[in-house]
């Protein structure tokens, strides 16, 4: 089987924003840069995840304003992994079981990138067809 790291997106290319970063900001982000998350760093540390599910159900839904919230109020965390060397099976396993929708990808410990259901969909419409 496929490892996972094969398909992840190298944490050199995954969006980052400081903790401090408005809502309304990091939504605009994802929007121009056609993404459904960014990391949410402190100094050089990743320390969670927004979504676009965190969006809706943290802001929207709850009534939050975005022009004042910040993305660290509102973040998934810890960010959900796995080792980059285990299958695109165990990563979907995983995702499924914890109901998310991003994985982070880690190499001993250190995340090194990240995978998405998006991710696993184009690699698996790709695959040949019998």
């Amino acid at each position: 089987m496929v490892p996972v790291k094969s398909c992840m997106v190298p944490i050199e290319k995954i969006v980052k924003v400081d903790r401090d970063v408005l809502v309304k900001t990091a939504a605009e982000m994802m929007r121009d840069n056609g993404i459904g998350s960014i990391f949410i760093t402190s100094g050089e540390e990743i320390i969670g995840i927004l979504t676009d599910t965190d969006l809706v159900r943290r802001v929207v839904a709850a009534g939050a304003d975005p022009l004042t919230t910040t993305v660290e109020k509102i973040m998934s965390a810890p960010i959900a992994s796995i080792e980059g060397n285990r299958t695109l099976l165990d990563a979907n396993d995983l995702m499924a079981k914890q109901h998310i929708r991003h994985l982070g990808i880690t190499k001993d410990g250190a995340m090194v990138g990240m995978i998405s259901v998006r991710d696993l969909v184009v690699f698996l419409t790709n695959l040949p067809r019998k």
